[in-house]
């Protein structure tokens, strides 16, 4: 399916940017445990590390965090790398798991002081347990309700200090008086070159690869579309490859021909596009002519689901300016088109048609 393929940034065991460090040769994970070892971020990290030294020479909990961004960036590493920094524990939860507010009191009485509840896509909470958590939040007690109806008896149970990190990658569905309440929010951006470059060799350090041509790094990096995540899964895939194809003299080491071959057997091209991503701009390009059309009309001639495409291939194509989001739909850019080789009338309109979101 569209959601699994390989330069799809989702929460897989394993593939994250960075949980502990991974033992070298193993297949663990590659998260990093201190902001010595994370990279990127920069901004965000100096925020973090003020906020977290402040807290402990306080001897108070850090503020509650918030963190929105595309998904592969290192959230979920952040919160744990918090919790090592505060020298306190983690407990992770996710939004669709918490149906309602008494599913989370089982979470945050076990907390102790200063302990770190995570919340991913918290944008999912029900409006329920949105409630349910605002004095836990503020005031560190949940009102528990033992009855119903109209004169239904709640029971205050207070909690010890405790910070609430929550996630997500629609920042936009966070409710106002949800997102009021955390101290900290920060958007997470997608990594340069550099950045990028410095993560795979870690990794292949942590994963025992042997990297014989140095240009392999860079080109392993500049195929990852911007997110750590990504960048580990292609390195993993060429290492598979350069194990099995390399031949015995070799050993698994991994050179620049071997990355391109095993890319190519990927379907990654130069752009770090897939064949889904192509299949859309080709559609867009030579069925619509370049557009505008609307995304339903496009899943439909793709036969896949509306949703995939813009949750899945979209967001990337935007943001390397392939496509166009327009008062009337989807447009192929000059660029787009250019990378395929399709779109008569690529980039007509763009500059009268508004870069809106377009119409459905």
């Amino acid at each position: 399916m569209a959601t699994e393929r390989i330069m799809t940034a989702s929460e897989l065991p394993g593939d994250d940017a960075a949980g502990p460090v991974g033992v070298p040769g193993g297949g663990g994970s590659l998260r990093p445990q201190t902001f010595g070892e994370y990279v990127g971020q920069r901004e965000l990290l100096e925020k973090l590390s003020i906020a977290v030294r402040a807290a402990r020479e306080r001897s108070e909990p850090m503020e509650h965090l918030l963190l929105h961004g595309p998904p592969g960036l290192g959230k979920t590493t952040l919160a744990h790398v918090a919790g090592a920094e505060m020298g306190r524990k983690v407990y992770t939860t996710s939004g669709p798991a918490l149906s309602r507010g008494t599913d989370l009191v089982g979470a945050l009485t076990r907390l102790e002081q200063g302990d770190i509840l995570f919340i991913d896509e918290i944008h999912r909470l029900p409006i329920s347990v949105e409630e349910f958590i605002y004095p836990a939040m503020e005031d560190f007690r949940i009102d528990v309700p033992v009855d119903s109806g109209l004169h239904a008896r709640t029971v205050q149970i207070t909690l010890k200090p405790f910070t609430l990190i929550g996630a997500t990658t629609r920042a936009g569905l966070v409710s106002a008086p949800l997102r009021s309440r955390f101290g900290i929010t920060h958007h997470l951006q997608y990594y340069g070159q550099a950045d990028l470059e410095t993560i795979v060799a870690r990794s292949a350090g942590l994963l025992a690869v042997e990297v014989k041509d140095k240009a392999a790094v860079p080109l392993i990096a500049a195929r990852s579309r911007g997110t750590p995540r990504i960048a580990n899964r292609l390195l993993r895939r060429v290492r598979d490859y350069a194990q099995v194809r390399g031949g015995k003299k070799g050993g698994g080491a991994i050179t620049l021909a071997l990355v391109e071959e095993a890319l190519a057997l990927e379907g990654i091209d130069p752009m770090g596009l897939d064949e889904l991503d192509r299949r859309y701009l080709r559609t867009i390009g030579t069925t619509y002519q370049g557009g505008p059309v609307g995304v339903e009309a496009v899943a439909a001639t793709l036969n896949e689901d509306a949703g995939t495409l813009e949750s899945v291939v979209e967001p990337y194509l935007l943001q390397i300016g392939f496509v166009a989001r327009m008062r009337r739909g989807r447009m192929l850019t000059a660029q787009g088109a250019a990378h395929v080789g399709g779109g008569s009338r690529a980039g007509e309109g763009l500059a009268d048609g508004g870069l809106f979101d377009g119409d459905k």
